[in-house]
């Protein structure tokens, strides 16, 4: 989940592992999808610097209900940061 907005193309992600990460916006998402605080996203971790990764997809308010009633993500850690 996108806490923060920091610039040229990071943002900071709270992932449901506990770990907050810098994540990059690649360049197919840059002017097509746009980030803001509390979207849920995708993330993939470096291998070599777990503390930072990729963003591979931003999800709609749609997907995120689906994702809850399958289990995957807990309805607390999305009300924790306010999103929804």
């Amino acid at each position: 989940m996108v806490e923060e907005v920091i610039g040229a193309d990071h943002v900071k992600v709270r992932c449901v592992d506990g770990a907050t990460r810098v994540c990059r916006i690649p360049g197919k998402f840059r002017r097509r999808v746009w980030m803001n605080e509390g979207d849920v996203v995708l993330v993939v971790p470096w291998d070599f610097q777990p503390s930072k990764g990729d963003i591979v997809h931003r999800y709609s308010r749609d997907e995120v209900r689906k994702l809850i009633q399958q289990g995957l993500i807990s309805q607390e850690f999305i009300e924790s940061v306010g999103a929804f």
